[in-house]
């Protein structure tokens, strides 16, 4: 059996005990086990900070960029072989697989470009300069100097690939050293690349270190200038951010939590419209893109009643045809859940969550999977539900279901109270409208633009992905219990990585020193 080993202070460690096994989700097959025991996680930070951190800020902004498009191109080359350890870790369909793998790559390339434009800068301006005194003999400019720490990035099971990029892209660019730790029943993939960029002295030595396992003691070695970035569940979350050495060293954490997101339909959008069957097809998707197992998902749809007959049977028709299996079989369109421990969570979620909603699509169970054997295998089929009293604080705005599981909840049709909708989830990555009418577009992101991170509008005539793409020139976070974080975003994405200075005296001099 493999044995996936982590990289702590320049050398690879095997755990010698209190294994975790990694299965295959669509056979049950065991594919490899982990463990960190033994791990000396003083050393790793200890190396990260005395090594890591010093050839980094040896690089400029340009050079670091160039390090980053390699590595993209370095991944590039071993797509295939990602893809199938995708496939096989985490029961991803090609589509799904591509969706995480070339997301990481793309995520290293952007970052990669954005590094060469800044060229050979060590520190950012931070917006313009301002006047404090009768003249600019008194002047006042901010700047983003990086910090003599680490990032240690703790990554979610869903997108080992696209997760581990995402974070590592923005610290590295940013100057600092990386301890990535992705979650371990789907670690085959993110172990991988890390040992790809470790190769042939890819990174500067130290840059990027790897825990597969527990991470031990790791979090309460913190110190002030580390960030701590965390992408998982609200309530691990919370968890986290109230650990007391976090709090007595003020550590910076960054999190990214889970959300009731929303896709919202405009009153103007009414079936056979263009607009309805884009928000249909959309709505399907990111139902059941990676099995529902994305933070970006929708969990929530905001119907105006008069079109709520149409939309249930449209999209129960619509997800009718998706083929729920394992990936090895070319007819399927869907594949597993991750876990046994996911496929268990999202059954006593669909239960919870039917205890004041219809059954409208679907089994709301468990289900074996085409080319699966009978009872083997995380498998539970897109489920469409229906909620009788919406703007009610019952569990359809409380519990997510992470899986192929969406709520319609019916509304008057008012910008105003869909975004009362929205709001009832207490902060969202994402949330999508699809109308055509300005007026009601501007009313609704008065309403809702608070309680989301991000707003994906459809539009008659417009191009895009979809919400569930968090793409690296957009910001990925949200308020409330989405984290209150904030990740990519383009420069945005290295502010939790660097120190915001604020500079005063003669612009003469401020200016000049800020790199203005």
């Amino acid at each position: 059996m493999k044995t996936l080993t982590s990289y702590l202070a320049g050398r690879w460690h095997a755990g010698d005990r209190d294994f975790q096994t990694l299965v295959d989700p669509s056979t049950e097959e065991t594919l490899a086990r982990a463990s960190s025991a033994g791990a000396d996680f003083a050393g790793a930070l200890a190396w990260a900070r005395s090594t890591g951190g010093p050839a980094l800020a040896g690089l400029t902004f340009g050079q670091r960029g160039e390090i980053l498009k390699a590595a993209a191109k370095r991944l590039r080359e071993h797509r295939d072989e990602l893809l199938a350890l995708s496939a096989a870790n985490n029961g991803a369909t090609a589509g799904d697989g591509a969706f995480d793998v070339d997301g990481a790559g793309g995520t290293l390339a952007f970052y990669g470009g954005l590094g060469l434009s800044l060229g050979d800068r060590r520190h950012l301006v931070d917006g313009d300069g301002l006047q404090l005194g009768k003249s600019e003999a008194f002047w006042s400019r901010h700047a983003l100097v990086p910090r003599p720490g680490v990032a240690l990035h703790v990554n979610a099971f869903n997108f080992p690939a696209w997760g581990f990029a995402e974070k590592f892209a923005c610290a590295f660019l940013a100057g600092m050293p990386v301890i990535t730790k992705p979650a371990t029943a789907t670690a085959l993939t993110a172990h991988r690349m890390v040992e790809i960029l470790l190769a042939d002295g890819l990174l500067p030595e130290g840059a990027l270190q790897l825990v597969v396992g527990s991470t031990g003691d790791l979090v309460d070695r913190l110190g002030a200038q580390d960030v701590f970035a965390f992408t998982g569940s609200a309530a691990t979350a919370r968890s986290l951010r109230g650990r007391a050495a976090l709090i007595a060293a003020a550590v910076r954490v960054n999190v990214e939590a889970d959300s009731l997101n929303a896709a919202v339909l405009g009153p103007d959008a009414a079936p056979g419209t263009p607009l309805f069957d884009l928000f249909v097809r959309d709505v399907a998707r990111e139902m059941t893109q990676k099995a529902g197992q994305k933070c970006t998902a929708v969990r929530r749809i905001v119907v105006p009643r008069e079109h709520e007959g149409a939309l249930i049977e449209a999209l129960a028709a619509r997800l009718a045809r998706v083929v729920t299996g394992n990936p090895a079989d070319p007819s399927v369109t869907m594949g597993p859940l991750a876990t046994a421990a996911q496929l268990d969570d999202a059954l006593d979620g669909i239960a919870e969550l039917l205890a004041t909603c219809d059954l409208a699509a679907g089994s709301g169970a468990r289900v074996d999977g085409v080319g699966a054997a009978a009872g083997r295998g995380f498998f539970v089929a897109p489920t469409l539900l229906r909620c009788e009293a919406p703007l009610e604080l019952t569990p359809v705005h409380e519990r997510e279901v992470f899986g192929p599981v969406a709520t319609v909840l019916a509304s008057s049709g008012t910008a105003a109270e869909a975004a009362r909708l929205v709001a009832l989830g207490g902060g969202t990555l994402v949330t999508s409208v699809y109308s055509d009418d300005a007026e009601w577009r501007a009313d609704f992101f008065a309403g809702a633009g608070c309680w989301t991170g991000r707003i994906y509008v459809g539009s008659t005539g417009a191009e895009g992905f979809g919400s569930g793409a968090a793409l690296p020139g957009s910001l990925h976070g949200g308020p409330g219990r989405a984290g209150g974080g904030e990740e990519l975003g383009g420069l945005r994405g290295l502010a939790p990585y660097l120190q915001r200075v604020a500079l005063q005296g003669h612009r003469d001099v401020v200016d000049p020193l800020a790199g203005a």
